[in-house]
């Protein structure tokens, strides 16, 4: 059951017409899907009862002319993939929001995708720090994030320096900068902010003020990394 952009009367623009077309599938499949009772407008949400697992499907557009479907736990994308067949996305739907782990899930829909890192989550819990970290640096692998080398050039010069390792990298607008706390990781930024697409360059800045623009992201690293105040922790 393949379906490409336009679908039905309206369209995929149309509120709840993905929701409606899955809904249908599922019950040719004879699969329950556990929908979200919150309004995503065009996109349609699953959850599995009780747990932190959900997936996001998002219908074709313009640009894409396939479903994508997100698999997350516990607020983390752990897989994803793309496909024209709606069956398929029902079925990786039922599987993830029913409990099934990732090769299980996979194996019930083969376009489903997954980095090792997390099948390694999935067997042995990262911590929150280690886990947000993998899932920043596996960003260049998923559109639209593929789209932006210099950001993931950044994270990847930042993982590379331990004394930022234990610290909870945090991006807005592809600046990265970092902070001592889990939780409320806004609240409490240590260090300067670099910004990848500053003029072309790496830009360094502190307090709204430019502290220098590097060609490298390791140089820009190096310098976020020599103002570090001392004695920090790792991030709890």
């Amino acid at each position: 059951m393949s379906f490409g952009a336009g679908h039905g009367e309206g369209g995929w623009d149309d509120d709840g017409a993905l929701r409606a077309a899955l809904r249908r599938a599922a019950e040719e499949l004879g699969l329950a899907l556990s929908e979200s009772d919150r309004e995503w407008g065009r996109l349609a949400e699953y959850i599995e009862s009780g747990s932190s697992r959900r997936v996001m499907v998002y219908p074709p557009g313009e640009r894409r002319r396939t479903f994508q479907v997100n698999l997350h736990d516990h607020g983390t994308r752990l897989a994803c993939g793309w496909t024209a067949d709606l069956t398929e996305v029902v079925r990786a739907t039922a599987a993830w929001s029913g409990g099934a782990g990732l090769e299980e899930t996979r194996a019930r829909a083969s376009f489903v995708r997954f980095r090792p890192w997390a099948l390694a989550h999935e067997q042995e819990p990262f911590g929150a720090v280690e886990l947000t970290w993998w899932a920043k640096l596996d960003r260049i692998h998923m559109p639209p994030y593929d789209r932006h080398p210099r950001a993931h050039a950044l994270l990847v010069a930042a993982y590379a320096q331990p004394a930022l390792r234990g610290l909870m990298p945090v991006n807005s607008h592809f600046d990265l900068w970092f902070s001592t706390s889990i939780e409320e990781s806004w609240k409490s930024r240590v260090g300067y902010v670099i910004r990848p697409y500053d003029e072309g360059l790496y830009g360094v800045w502190n307090d709204g003020e430019l502290v220098a623009r590097t060609e490298m992201p390791e140089e820009a690293v190096a310098l976020m990394v020599a103002a570090l105040p001392g004695g920090l922790g790792p991030a709890s």
